[in-house]
């Protein structure tokens, strides 16, 4: 799990890499939940709080930048 305060501290293409590997994480553990073989159900709720995460943190840059 990120913590907020750890992303904040990265570049907006850190975050939007992050960002893609958690939405392919995000599709494969659907995929193995779909099929039965998701062993850690809470990894999915995990990813979708970090993906939300990230997110907003690049919607608060957006929104500062666009205000500048």
């Amino acid at each position: 799990m990120a913590k907020a305060a750890d992303l904040k501290t990265k570049t907006d293409d850190e975050l939007k890499d992050q960002l893609m590997d958690l939405k392919k994480e995000a599709f494969n553990l659907r995929f193995q939940q779909a099929s039965g073989a998701l062993e850690n159900t809470s990894r999915v709720k995990v990813v979708r709080r970090d993906i939300a995460r990230i997110k907003t943190i690049l919607g608060e840059r957006g929104q500062a930048a666009a205000a500048s």
